[in-house]
Formats: C-alpha cells, sequence, structure tokens
C-alpha cells in the first residue's frame, strides 16, 4: 500500500492483505540498502495469521519517494511519524541489522508504540569499514557485492537456498544495487547511543543472531541481549543476512516470541 508521510509518498507491503488496524500490528524494519523483500516469507505469514503487517521502505528506498534519512536517530523520529500517518497505536516491531538500531530509537522516543522488539543479525553498534563506504560511494554494485560475499554464510555462498527457485544472494543484490546504500552504512558507522538507548529500553526483546555473521559479529550480539535481557536465538551455519538466508528458521521465532506476548495479554 501506499501512506503519505511528511508529504512524502512511502511504500509498505503489507503480506499479500489489506491492512486491518484493529489487528495487532506488526512492523518489519529493513536493513541497510534493503527494502520490504528481504521479509516477503515472514510478512505473508503474519499477514494471514491473525496480524497485520507494515513493511515499509524507507524514503528514498526502492518504491518510496524522497531522500534517504542520514541518521539512525532520524530513522527512529519517521518510523513514529509513519505509523501516526497510518493511524496505528502500537507495534510488534521487528529489525534487520540498521532496521534493529531504527527500532530502538523508536521505542525509545515513543515507548508506548513498541509492544515487543526482536532483532535480527544486529548489534548495539555496527562499524563499518571506511573504504566500504567509499565503495559505495563511486558504486552502489560494486559496494552491495561485497556486502553480499561479507553478508551471507557459506552455504548460500555455494548457492543452497531455503527457498526453492530463489537463489538469495541474487536478490540481495537486485535490491541494494539500486538503492542509497551508502547513506545508510555511513548513518551505521556514525551510531553511538546504542548502548545508552537499549539500557533504557523495557519492552519484551529477542535477538536472533547468526553464527558466522562477519558483519555483526555473534559476540556484539550477544553483549547486547546482556545489556537488553533480551531471549536469544543463534542459528548456526547461517550469515549476517538471516531474513533472507534463513526464513524459516526466523519466522519461527518471530511467530513464537510475538505469539507467547500477544497470548499473554
Amino acid at each position: 500500500m501506499e501512506i503519505e508521510v511528511n508529504g512524502q509518498n512511502i511504500y509498505a507491503a503489507t503480506g499479500g492483505k489489506a491492512f486491518d488496524s484493529t489487528l495487532p500490528t506488526v512492523l518489519f524494519i529493513h536493513g541497510s540498502g534493503l527494502d520490504h523483500r528481504s521479509w516477503a516469507l515472514q510478512t505473508r505469514w503474519f499477514a494471514y495469521n491473525g496480524y497485520s503487517v507494515l513493511a515499509p521502505n524507507f524514503p528514498g528506498h526502492s518504491l518510496s519517494a524522497g531522500e534517504a534519512l542520514t541518521t539512525i536517530e532520524a530513522m527512529g523520529q519517521w518510523l513514529g511519524e509513519f505509523l501516526d500517518a497510518v493511524e496505528v497505536d502500537s507495534v510488534h516491531a521487528i529489525g534487520h541489522s540498521q532496521g534493529f538500531l531504527c527500532a530502538l530509537e523508536l521505542a525509545s522516543k515513543t515507548p508506548d508504540k513498541v509492544k515487543s522488539l526482536s532483532g535480527i543479525g544486529t548489534a548495539a553498534a555496527i562499524p563499518v569499514n571506511p573504504a566500504l563506504i567509499d565503495t559505495a560511494l563511486e558504486s552502489t554494485q560494486r559496494a552491495a557485492d561485497m556486502m553480499l560475499q561479507w553478508g551471507f554464510g557459506q552455504n548460500a555462498q555455494m548457492g543452497i537456498s531455503a527457498v526453492p527457485g530463489m537463489q538469495p544472494i541474487a536478490i540481495g543484490r537486485q535490491i541494494m544495487s539500486s538503492n542509497p546504500l551508502a547513506v545508510d552504512l555511513q548513518a551505521c558507522a556514525s551510531y553511538e547511543s546504542g548502548d545508552q538507548v537499549a539500557q533504557s529500553i523495557n519492552a519484551p526483546t529477542q535477538l536472533i543472531l547468526a553464527g558466522q555473521d562477519k558483519m555483526t559479529p555473534l559476540k556484539a550480539g550477544k553483549a547486547l541481549a546482556n545489556t537488553m535481557n533480551a531471549q536469544v536465538t543463534v542459528i548456526k551455519n547461517y550469515g549476517h543476512m538471516l531474513p533472507i538466508e534463513a526464513p524459516k528458521r526466523c519466522l519461527h521465532c518471530l511467530r513464537e516470541f510475538v505469539g507467547n506476548i500477544e497470548h499473554s495479554e
């Protein structure tokens, strides 16, 4: 669906069903250079199992108009404005990598809007090699290829896919090559408030981490989990791009965590 946010047309996937604000809402927040397509399996399951789904493309990404936001803090603020535009009071926020940093900022700025937090392949800080940012400024496609080499585990690099007929690395390359990757990477590199913000969050939290993650190492993800007293699942033999690389495993963790919270209310 399309929704106007701050005068700009924003695209948000809804999992293949019309959005219904009376249902519990799950907000999916994409990572650097990505968009709603990284959540294809997860959004569809939630949409067809009693939830409403919102998977927005940030401004300047894929089908969303406007200029890319340049800081994680601005992205968190924008998510609150997006939810106001859709007239949603509260969400289960799910973020991949950079997306979870944005979810932290959303929960910090508007705690009443966030019923739970789920982070996938993430940490309190996501340092980025300056050479990668420079490459992204020169050629988004070359930078995307570098990230995809580091971002997927060994099985994906050998062509093994969790979804028959779909090659996750090719999907990632198609999405990232046409999005403002350099802006997103610089926003991650500049973000220094993650630990402080994480300490202030009271919402139930889970982290889904990857055993072969070369971009947000497992040790850093576990440190964030300790800070937030978060439930932790480690998916071995997979890399940073878990929502695309291990979509079924991610979905299992998400639906169990979100479902338990909904059923306890």
